[in-house]
């Protein structure tokens, strides 16, 4: 899944220190303001906010400065205290997030599906233990499921925050005491280490760029280096003016001019980290700049931002598993209207009597609570992703339809197929031929095999019944995005680790003289370069599908693939891709039903049409020119103009465009033909 798209959900929560631990700075509650709003807009889908997440960088460097300079303050007064501050952050943090998770433990409980629900349950864990960044860097796989679809994927922020000040007090109290001369070369030195590290990882993981504190902490590290005065402070009211001025500057240009399809963040986000900095170092009061930071609007925004924060993006994820789709502009307005009301509310009365010196709960009564929650929150996670999203809640008939989630042969999951670098077969496997058979069982030489990514583990059932059929035996090789082209250059999916895949697999076919090979792939997504749109719990057939020309590398890879099998003897059959649904069919007719709306919520025919011309008119120039033979499943599950999402009361497909095992098993008849012939050719040259 790509990261990018789960910008959608990333905020950070920001400290506010009580009055009188440090000096109030209106000015950096309308900072918040600037960055909150921002965000809320892009996330609601306003236009023009393309580059809205930025928010989370301007609030890491806020949140540095101030706690830096609480710590700082009290470790020079000899009055800091480990207990007290981590009092004050469980005041701060746990009453209006812990709220939020109960509310949307509720909400996730009538209105998401098992899937959904059971990785809610273990983002529930995760969050409860401040570690969802570290969850969601993992969950950031090819089956994973879309970002929309989180209520709480952002709180992989306030993971990446408390993770910093379990370890940036300790740091400070040890620079106090052994390095007080060279707390800025300390700081800084690890801020240069954390600058290079992000920007190294970003072009090798950006999913653990994005999410893990190791390479966000320099944005909190550049905050804290201001709170030291590592930076000369300007006292000209000219030079504070125009230091204001340019911080709201940059972090306006990366607000509008940034978008979600650029790497990030590393050193792109400079420019808004660079922004929240000036802003914090000009303390500008009397310019236009400072005004506008200082009013009482952009002030009240900021003293709710961690309540609005934490509320709008559950509350956008609700609203679109309510209307299955997509916001509209109307709908997002709604959206950020309602979000500012909670936000409020949560603020006042959530928020308001946890903190401050003046709350009626004291230390060790928080404390306790503080354990209760968690240990709530973790045990209502386990015993949710523990049981699979509690299938129970849904009716009978829906619980059978939403089944299909779970229809998947051996051919999809390892140790048949490679799904990632550890789980699957490896290089050495398939260069020993230690792979999943197909068709009848001995000890004979293999005669067929099948190579391509997770579409041919799903039409693999269909295989294996023709060659049992036939008599037959052959061998499956599949790996996840990764279509069975040697050389082929990929921007999705991983280059280096399919070249090293489909290397091993060509040179098997090659020395074995393999007498008939299957490519199966999902052609459209490659030639294309994208999947089509809205793929998850919805779909809008108004937004066209991607089809732009991208297949010249998928081309020339066929076409040598394609010479050499032909050079060598081996027959070739190319398996055009099933149609997509642009949505998870067993959840979109389990909701219909739950609605009482209809089951027939496959794309329109000529949507289908348009989306797979291209990728159909390759492989038939490649057939004819090579005597390969094609096999269609389209007209299997279109007919008339029309193509189906349900049969005999099931849905065809497990997801968005994988084959459900039980009906790709009934398309065998569809490989009939082609294995009675090769059966047929292999028995009269004496091979079988």
């Amino acid at each position: 899944m790509n990261i990018i798209a789960e910008r959608s959900a990333h905020l950070v929560a920001i400290s506010t220190p009580p009055h009188g631990e440090i000096s109030y700075r209106p000015d950096i509650d309308g900072l918040r303001a600037l960055a909150i709003l921002p965000v809320v807009f892009y996330h609601a889908g306003i236009p023009g906010f393309g580059g809205g997440f930025v928010g989370v960088d301007v609030f890491f460097v806020i949140s540095g400065f101030l706690m830096a300079s609480l710590i700082s303050g009290e470790l020079d007064r000899g009055t800091f205290s480990l207990t007290r501050f981590y009092e004050r952050r469980i005041r701060r943090i746990f009453p209006a997030l812990f709220a939020l998770l109960a509310a949307s433990s509720v909400a996730g409980w009538f209105l998401l599906m098992p899937a959904e629900f059971a990785y809610f349950g273990r983002s529930l864990k995760a969050a409860a233990l401040f570690a969802s960044n570290i969850q969601f860097e993992k969950e950031n796989g090819y089956f994973d499921i879309g970002a929309q679809m989180k209520p709480l994927l952002h709180t992989w922020s306030l993971a990446v925050e408390e993770q910093f000040y379990i370890l940036f007090p300790l740091l400070l109290l040890a620079v106090h005491r052994f390095a007080r001369r060279y707390a800025v070369l300390v700081l800084g030195a690890l801020l240069a280490v954390s600058f290079a590290a992000s920007t190294w990882m970003l072009f090798r993981s950006q999913a653990a760029t994005f999410y893990l504190l190791q390479f966000r902490a320099w944005e909190l590290l550049l905050g804290a280096l201001l709170a030291l005065n590592a930076v000369p402070r300007p006292w000209q009211p000219r030079t504070r003016a125009g230091l204001a001025f340019a911080g709201i500057l940059l972090i306006a240009v990366a607000v509008f001019t940034f978008s979600d399809r650029m790497l990030f963040p590393g050193p792109a986000a400079l420019l808004p980290c660079l922004g929240a900095a000036l802003v914090i170092h000009a303390r500008d009061e009397w310019s236009s700049a400072g005004k506008i930071l200082r009013s009482r609007p952009m002030i009240f925004v900021g003293l709710i931002s961690y309540s609005l924060y934490l509320w709008h993006w559950p509350i956008i994820v609700f609203t679109r598993e309510m209307t299955g789709r997509q916001l509209s502009v109307s709908q997002g307005g709604l959206v950020i209207a309602a979000s500012l009301v909670v936000a409020t509310v949560s603020w006042r009365f959530v928020e308001q009597p946890f903190r401050g010196h003046a709350s009626p709960v004291a230390r060790k009564p928080l404390f306790a609570g503080a354990v209760a929650v968690v240990m709530a929150a973790i045990s209502l996670g386990a015993y949710v992703a523990g049981n699979s999203g509690l299938p129970g809640r849904l009716a009978p008939d829906v619980q059978r339809v939403y089944a299909s989630t779970y229809d998947e042969s051996r051919f999809s999951l390892p140790p048949c197929f490679a799904d990632s670098d550890t789980d699957g077969p490896a290089v050495a496997d398939i260069r020993a031929g230690r792979l999943c058979k197909l068709g009848i069982e001995d000890a004979s030489k293999p005669s067929f095999l099948v190579w391509g990514d997770s579409h041919s583990g799903a039409m693999a059932p269909a295989i294996d019944a023709a060659a049992a059929q036939v008599g037959m035996q052959g061998l499956f090789a599949g790996h996840s995005s990764c279509p069975p082209l040697p050389g082929v250059e990929l921007s999705h999916g991983n280059t280096e680790r399919c070249g090293r895949f489909n290397e091993a697999v060509h040179d098997f076919v090659v020395s074995h003289h393999i007498p008939l090979v299957f490519l199966v792939a999902y052609w459209p997504k490659y030639v294309h370069d994208a999947e089509m749109p809205n793929e998850g719990p919805y779909f809008d057939a108004s937004v066209p599908p991607p089809l732009a020309d991208r297949s010249q590398s998928v081309v020339k890879a066929l076409d040598s693939l394609m010479a050499e099998l032909q050079r060598q003897g081996t027959k070739v059959v190319l398996v055009s891709d099933v149609p997509e649904m642009g949505r998870y069919m067993p959840e979109a007719v389990a909701k219909a039903m739950m609605e009482g709306a209809s089951t027939d919520v496959a794309p329109p025919f000529d949507y289908i049409e348009k989306r797979q011309a291209l990728s159909r008119s390759i492989l038939a120039r490649a057939a004819a020119q090579y005597g390969a033979s094609i096999i269609d499943p389209l007209p299997a599950i279109c007919h008339d103009e029309h193509c189906d999402a349900v049969r005999n009361g099931l849905p065809l497909y497990k997801d968005a465009d994988h084959l459900a095992a039980t009906f790709a098993k009934g398309l065998s008849a569809l490989y009939l033909p082609v294995m009675t012939d090769a059966h047929n050719r292999l028995a009269a040259a004496g091979v079988l």
